[in-house]
């Protein structure tokens, strides 16, 4: 059988496809007869011919992983002596490499202890005196050791040993390569008793990782990876040589001989450690040279007659998104931002940033514009505080440098200014707009890259703009509207119809004259069924999403029905998900506005998410090695980047029918984006639609669920993200439909997605090393306690456990903070998204007080306060005393109406007193504001109790009344003063306080407050009218402002009409000399008033 079969490969390798199929029937009826195992070994020892003899050995490889257990123990026995035997008479490397594929296989069937002859071959020639038969050696080490590492763990010791030797043969890159392979796989089984000897390794690695730069930079940038694991899996190995590590890649990353691969992946190791070790970066004070060394890299100058990718003419994406160098060292600075303490990162960064902005070379200036960019995510707070206005001043001069690549930067930063830096950055409107508008009146003259990078500045600018759009609001839309309908480019129709979505946003009802010509020309792309319409369509209905919010109920509610239907046709017809995902967006946005016309399509709607939920569309294993006969060549590169073919028989269908590649076959997973972004809000969507729509949702929910609580680990982050948000969302939506509707089914199904949600929750919070997910964990969690109340505590459980996960976030033990730090942090000075994150947890604290009695939760409360009051201190941030005072006045103020809240209230007052007086003498005006609310809650949460501190309150705000400018913080001192005569009316000397709070009403800012004056005016009228009507001038003036006022709620206009009524009713002649100072307008709203009926 052994020549017939030979004959067969032969013919396989032919270039005849009628030969070839032909062979493979022949090979298929070969594989029946139960000789064949023999008959392949004997091929593969004995053929002539290299490429046969490789082709049966991949075959014998997949035979014998399938079929392993169906092999007698004595054939097995001579099967392991046959592939060693082969493996050490092989000449050809291709050949060798897929023995020891095979070799890895009856491994993870036989563990290395049943093959003594294994490890006495790999002992043999790794450590043979001949070059060749160690790498060799190595080779097949490797491949065993990757497909199964786990069992290899006793031999681990003494393998280190070994690669400590190997690490030092400079002259054999080929094993250093396959050594370093290896130490990559075993990384992660290490133990705490190899720890000493991987910490020692490591310098000899550095020198091996050089070595095999100058011999081969593909294995080189390979081999890097060994770096990010190490990290990855255990950081405490490689924190005694941080330095060297980092001096390492910066070399590498700074030397333009190099291929930018090689530079991307040296670069990407420091970012990494910069993630995951700020702390030990900056302790080592290596920050100032590794700014000094990726700075060069930044600016450099391209090739001469080349250009940066991002300013190539086609070219309009973001400009760090490209794989090379330079922006290797933009994301590394991204990363620095949000990862360091900003104050630490400036003192750095700045020299450098403001030399390269006034320098003359436009890739200097370049380089220092991306710099500014990057950093507006992580240090928003710092820029917005300290510099906002000086860096605008830069982008706006270099939006009209002479140079392009400088005005494309520029365009790029503003646009990163306008997304992170609100809303302070929306009050240089005057400044930004004309020229933004400048750049859109020359659409047609310019270059596609160009415009696209104009677009996104007007874009992030304009959403944030609210109101102050109006002035533009002719010219804005006039502009797009001209480009839908004369635009020759379907790039400059689909920007101006991204920006219209942005406009309305911040228009919102201003936008309805533009709606109908908007919506014409939406219809007609969405009804368009040629492919390069694609990107347009999906931009048409993220648009038509945004209309659907923001345009108003009544206008859009006309249309909902057929928004929804368009959507189902378009993707019936389409087979896309990026045009899926659109429509996703635009349920969800309908949802909001016209649900009832959701509820007939919620089959096809949720199967069709499902289904994306489901579906493994898009996502690719990296076999070992591809399982086509176009494989069977010799090209020796185990990780091919191919997916199976799916024309012809593969080998495994010659084989077996056993379905499923195995997963030990696969080098890795890539999911492309697009099926990851339609995952994502498919989530999203299904969490939204289920708490709009309510009952209707309900045969719905238990399937969706499902589908989305399966997602919960998926590898990429923002599913993962999404997928929590919804189940947080399903909650909600099952408490409206028992709050609607109070069946025991609907209250246990309640108490059951509770049970499983929460810790789920928690064991995410506590886990997942992506501070995102944990923020988007930590704000569903505080959506559902909002909204559940006390039913999330119905399990005795629940409040022990999400005390507790609040207190591990705010003392930074959760995996995403760097738990397990030997390193204490300098407590008062940190990146602001960790500083973020701990705001995310705070928050959950007021929803928890105002969700159960004041006395179970006060235990907890004690404990969880002074990790609160820790972040008032004068050394702490702005965001940090804000985010102090402002979580201890929502606490109190909760206090107010929590059962017990009284007593927990007057106990805590000796505690917090000092701390809010503090704060209301603070140099920020929202620490002043959130201290002063905190002081008018305490007031009214603990009432007579704390009678005794009533003067020396009373005596701050007379103080701060006379000093004060923040119209703001004024409104909340009139609040505060209203607070504290409600609940103690006695202990308040009205006779002076009275005249001096209604001297500053109406209130001018904080809308909201109005409730609370108006209650005390209503409180004060009952308990001493005369007091009233001494100053019923300003008691009328601060009513009528009330009545009709679009930011305040019924109740409140309805307290203020009432008290009007009862004043013109008794005290006439007052009340009309009262009204008669107002303006005529006033006038006539408050006599429609207080006659209305």
């Amino acid at each position: 059988m052994t020549e017939e079969l030979e004959q067969i490969l032969l013919r396989l390798t032919q270039p005849d496809n009628a030969v070839i199929q032909q062979a493979t029937a022949q090979l298929q009826q070969a594989f029946k007869d139960p000789a064949i195992i023999p008959a392949l070994c004997a091929v593969m020892s004995g053929s002539q011919n290299p490429e046969i003899r490789q082709s049966a050995t991949v075959m014998l490889r997949l035979r014998v992983k399938k079929h392993w257990n169906k092999i007698n123990p004595n054939d097995r026995e001579s099967l392991k002596a046959v592939v060693l035997q082969a493996f050490t008479m092989e000449t050809e490397h291709k050949v060798q490499h897929s023995l020891s594929q095979l070799c890895a296989v009856m491994v993870k069937h036989e563990t290395p202890d049943r093959w003594p002859a294994l490890l006495q071959l790999l002992t043999q020639s790794t450590k043979s005196t001949n070059p060749h038969d160690r790498q060799i050696g190595l080779l097949l080490l490797n491949k065993v050791i990757e497909s199964n590492p786990e069992p290899f763990k006793p031999h681990y010791c003494q393998l280190l040993q070994l690669f400590s030797a190997v690490l030092q043969d400079y002259n054999n890159p080929t094993a250093l390569y396959y050594c370093i392979l290896t130490l990559t796989a075993i990384t992660a089984y290490t133990g705490t008793e190899e720890m000493k000897q991987m910490r020692e390794i490591i310098p000899s690695l550095i020198a091996a990782l050089k070595h095999l730069i100058v011999a081969d930079q593909v294995q080189a940038s390979e081999a890097l990876e060994v770096l990010i694991e190490l990290m990855e899996i255990e950081v405490s190995i490689i924190v005694p040589h941080i330095t060297d590590i980092v001096r390492f890649c910066l070399e590498v990353g700074s030397d333009t001989a190099l291929s930018d691969s090689l530079r991307v992946k040296a670069l990407s190791c420091i970012t990494f450690l910069i993630k995951l070790k700020s702390n030990s970066v900056l302790k080592q004070k290596l920050l100032g040279p590794i700014l000094q060394s990726i700075f060069p890299i930044l600016t450099a100058v391209p090739s001469p007659g080349e250009q940066d990718p991002e300013d190539e003419e086609d070219d309009g994406g973001d400009p760090t998104d490209n794989d090379n160098p330079k922006h290797g060292a933009a994301q590394m600075i991204d990363t620095m931002a949000l990862h360091m303490p900003p104050e630490k990162l400036f003192h750095h960064l700045l020299p450098l940033t403001q030399a390269c902005l006034t320098s003359d070379n436009p890739y200097q200036k370049k380089g220092g514009l991306m710099c500014l960019a990057v950093l507006a995510e992580g240090c928003a707070d710092y820029i917005r505080s300290k510099m906002l206005s000086s860096v605008l001043q830069t982008v706006c001069q270099s939006l009209s440098d002479s140079n392009r690549v400088v005005r494309s930067a520029a365009l790029f930063a503003l646009g990163q200014f306008s997304e992170h830096l609100q809303p302070e950055v929306s009050k240089y409107c005057a400044e930004l707009m004309p020229l933004l508008l400048g750049y859109m009146s020359s659409l047609n003259e310019a270059k596609i890259g160009h415009v696209t990078k104009a677009f996104y500045a007007l874009e992030n600018f304009m959403e944030n703009l609210g109101s102050d759009i109006e002035p533009y609001l002719p010219t804005l839309m006039e502009t797009m509207l001209s480009a839908l309908n004369n635009a020759e480019s379907l790039k400059i129709k689909e920007l101006a119809m991204s920006a219209i979505g942005a406009i309305a946003n911040a228009a919102k009802e201003m936008l309805v004259p533009y709606f109908p010509p908007v919506i014409e020309s939406l219809k007609g792309f969405l009804t368009a069924t040629t492919e390069e319409m694609r990107p347009l369509q999906n931009q048409s209905l993220d648009t038509l999403s945004v209309l659907a919010r923001t345009i108003g109920k009544d206008v859009f509610s006309p249309l909902a029905a057929e928004c929804i239907q368009l959507g189902l046709n378009l993707t019936d017809a389409i087979d896309d998900p990026d045009l899926r995902r659109c429509t996703y967006g635009l349920y969800s946005a309908v949802s909001t506005v016209s649900p009832e016309s959701l509820t007939p399509h919620l089959v096809a709607i949720t199967t069709v998410m499902q289904l994306a939920l489901k579906s493994s569309e898009g996502v690719t294993a990296h076999l070992e090695e591809d399982k086509t006969f176009v494989l069977l060549d010799d090209d020796d590169d185990d990780e091919k980047d191919n997916s199976n073919n799916k024309a012809g028989n593969t080998e495994e269908d010659c084989l077996d029918d056993e379905p499923e590649t195995d997963i030990h076959d696969v080098a890795g997973f890539s999911v492309e984006n697009a099926y990851i972004d339609e995952k994502e809000d498919a989530c999203d969507a299904l969490g939204e639609i289920a708490l709009n729509t309510g009952a209707a949702f309900q045969p719905f929910l238990e399937s969706s669920f499902q589908q989305v609580f399966e997602m919960r680990d998926f590898p990429h982050e923002d599913v993962r993200r999404a997928a929590l948000g919804a189940l947080g969302q399903f909650c909600q939506a099952q408490h409206k439909v028992w709050a609607e509707n109070h069946s025991e089914t609907n209250h246990q199904a309640l108490l059951k997605l509770l049970d499983v949600v929460l810790p789920c929750f928690f064991e995410t919070v506590r886990t997942d090393r992506e501070r995102l997910v944990v923020m988007g964990v930590l704000e569903a969690m505080n959506g559902v306690i909002k909204s559940c109340k006390g039913e999330v505590f119905r399990n005795p459980a629940h409040l022990k456990e999400i005390s507790h996960l609040i207190r591990d976030v705010l003392k930074k033990k959760t995996a995403c903070q760097g738990s397990g730090n030997e390193e204490a942090d300098d407590e008062d000075q940190q990146a602001e998204y960790d500083a973020m994150l701990q705001e995310f947890a705070g928050e959950g604290i007021p929803l928890v007080t105002s969700s159960v009695p004041a006395d179970k939760f006060a235990p907890y409360l004690n404990d969880l306060l002074p990790l609160i009051m820790s972040k008032a201190k004068s050394s702490c941030t702005v965001a940090d005393r804000s985010f102090s005072v402002g979580t201890i006045g929502e606490i109190l103020h909760a206090l107010v109406t929590a059962p017990g809240g009284r007593s927990v209230a007057a106990r805590l007052s000796n505690r917090l007193l000092p701390v809010l007086v503090g704060g209301v003498r603070d140099g920020d005006a929202e620490v002043r504001n959130n201290s002063v609310f905190g002081l008018g809650c305490l007031a009214q949460a603990a009432g007579p109790l704390i009678v005794s501190d009533y003067p020396m309150m009373l005596s701050v705000f007379s103080n701060m009344l006379g000093k004060e400018s923040d119209l703001r913080v004024l409104d909340n001192l009139c609040a505060a003063l209203c607070r504290m005569i409600m609940s103690n009316v006695d202990a308040v000397p009205l006779e002076q306080v009275v005249p001096a709070l209604v001297s500053h009403l109406p209130l001018k800012e904080d809308q909201e407050e109005n409730q609370t004056v108006l209650n005390c005016l209503t409180l004060l009228y009952k308990h001493s009218p005369a007091l009233v009507v001494k100053v019923m001038k300003p008691v009328v003036a601060a009513s009528c402002h009330v009545v009709g006022h679009k930011d305040v709620n019924q109740e409140t206009q309805s307290c203020a009409v009432a008290l009007m009524k009862e004043l013109a009713q008794k005290h006439g002649a007052e009340f009309q000399a009262a009204a008669a100072s107002l303006p005529a307008e006033q006038q006539a709203k408050l006599a429609v008033a207080v006659s209305s009926s």
